[in-house]
């Protein structure tokens, strides 16, 4: 990448597939934006870059190469794939750009070293913990195979409380239409891999909609 390019990107600042970090002495919380970016839909991650879009560049790049790849091959399960490039900003600082694709693995999982294991997805600049549906969606559309489903009592109740509410959440379904959370969460991922909903993922809590194309039927 040449240094007039990377001005330009870092100009437009952060996002959904750009997050910029000014050095690597967090690698733990870096691996995180990795795994978001794996995740979700792919993105850069530069490295030397402050939040407020100052190029500083790193003193000694091969060090900070050395310690994310190092953090990235330790706490991240199932392994990912990613390419590093390096830019010159001065004759002595570089900045430090991984690549990540969005994965066909997903999820992919951070592991501390207590063997604890955390699933994170990228909403807008934000690499946020993934819910359990979230996981679950993602386990599942990797086969992107046709989804069939009966359309039963529980899936009823739900398109009505969707024509009152507009969006819905585990949650509420569940107590509206009477059932067990787990039915209610299930029942709402099948739909979302069905394409008849949609799903937004929040800090907190995830929202399902109907979906744009399957209203358009």
């Amino acid at each position: 990448m040449e240094l007039r390019l990377l001005k330009e990107l870092v100009k437009r600042g952060e996002g959904e597939h750009v997050e910029f970090k000014l050095k690597s002495s967090h690698p733990e919380k870096i691996v995180r934006e990795v795994v978001a970016f794996a995740n979700s839909g792919g993105g850069k991650l530069f490295v030397g870059v402050g939040d407020d879009k100052t190029i500083k560049g790193l003193k000694d790049a091969d060090e900070d190469e050395f310690t994310l790849s190092r953090a990235i091959d330790k706490y991240i399960f199932p392994k990912i794939s990613y390419k590093k490039e390096r830019v010159a900003v001065t004759t002595d600082r570089d900045v430090l750009i991984l690549t990540i694709p969005r994965s066909i693995d997903k999820p992919h999982y951070v592991v501390d070293d207590s063997g604890a294991k955390q699933a994170y997805i990228r909403v807008e600049d934000k690499s946020l913990q993934a819910s359990r549906e979230m996981k679950e969606i993602m386990r599942r559309g990797r086969g992107e195979r046709d989804i069939r489903f009966q359309y039963g009592d529980k899936e009823q109740k739900l398109m009505k409380l969707l024509d009152e509410k507009q969006s819905v959440t585990v949650d509420l379904f569940a107590t509206v239409a009477g059932i067990p959370r787990k039915i209610a969460s299930n029942t709402l991922v099948v739909m979302v891999l069905a394409r008849i909903l949609d799903v937004h993922p929040q800090e907190m809590i995830d929202k399902f909609t109907m979906s744009m194309t399957y209203q358009s039927h």
